[in-house]
């Protein structure tokens, strides 16, 4: 969406969809199916519990939206200023608190969700599950954002990587395996990217807010740096796949080399609102194809 576009006022259900950021879904989807799929190979996979994995990591990530929706605008980075798609609280389609009650609700019914998979892990997942919203809600919101002070990335690579692979196949299997800590570091690390694209693009209001994201910190040839290195790192859990003897269909990911550096000099080029959008959507969609090759290359190895 242009800024021209912003000024447009959608309806409402569209206000919300919107406002849950569905470019940024495959961060959610992708993981969960990693987890599924390394569960039927390696022992079992589980219908239902898999399903739940997919519902609570998705409210997961619509719930850190919709805070990040009205967090963001309150502490003054979504200003109009800003390049990226319009926001639902900023261009003033939704009010903070109505925003904030829709947060609520979302982590409330990703709490529920999440709370049917203790029949199949234990108790104990009740603590990761909280772990994982009070950390999306505290991206952006509370006293101390992790978001606003460097940490966004690792939050992202820790639970849409190694927490949603790995606890997406411990509630199937009953255990974990080192695959699991693997391909979790290349779901996470593209799900990195698509962060670095969004704080690449709004480094210019992030700063004059005082959101520190490391883009902000340690300047825009380190965010192309980590973007590079994201995008390696996923390749390299092939890699180390083909290594654990997994067969060559592992290395199925590698076709997507050409896209990635494409991508790679997309965000090195990249100069207005629409180039950094579609930047965005191609970043998402890189994610899913990863994860498609990926899991098929599991698959069949």
């Amino acid at each position: 969406m242009t800024r021209d576009t912003a000024q447009t006022v959608p309806s409402g259900l569209i206000v919300w969809c919107l406002a849950a950021r569905p470019k940024t879904l495959p961060a959610a989807i992708v993981p969960v199916a990693v987890g599924t799929v390394l569960a039927a190979r390696m022992a079992d996979w589980a219908a239902w519990p898999a399903f739940l994995c997919l519902v609570f990591a998705l409210l997961i990530q619509v719930g850190t939206n919709f805070t990040n929706d009205w967090s963001d605008f309150e502490k003054g980075a979504d200003t109009g200023g800003r390049i990226g798609p319009a926001r639902a609280v900023a261009a003033g389609w939704v009010s903070p608190a109505t925003m904030r009650r829709a947060a609520f609700l979302v982590f409330a019914a990703a709490f529920l969700a999440g709370l049917n998979l203790v029949l199949y892990g234990g108790w104990w997942l009740v603590l990761v599950g909280l772990a994982a919203i009070l950390s999306g809600v505290a991206y952006t919101a509370g006293p101390w954002p992790l978001g606003y002070n460097g940490l966004g990335d690792l939050f992202v690579l820790v639970f849409f990587g190694w927490v949603a692979v790995g606890f997406t196949f411990f509630v199937q299997t009953g255990f974990f395996a080192g695959e699991v800590w693997l391909a979790g570091t290349g779901a996470g690390a593209l799900a990195v990217a698509i962060l670095l694209v969004n704080n690449y693009r709004d480094r210019v209001t992030d700063r004059l807010a005082g959101k520190q994201t490391l883009v902000v910190r340690w300047g825009e040839t380190y965010a192309r740096i980590q973007f590079a290195a994201c995008h390696v790192a996923a390749l390299l859990v092939s890699v180390t796949f083909l290594a654990r003897e997994w067969g060559a269909a592992v290395m199925l990911p590698w076709m997507l080399v050409p896209l990635s550096v494409h991508l790679n000099r997309r965000l090195a080029e990249a100069s207005d609102g629409e180039d950094f959008n579609r930047l965005l959507e191609l970043s998402g969609l890189y994610l899913m194809a990863w994860g498609v090759l990926f899991c098929a290359g599991l698959w069949l190895g």
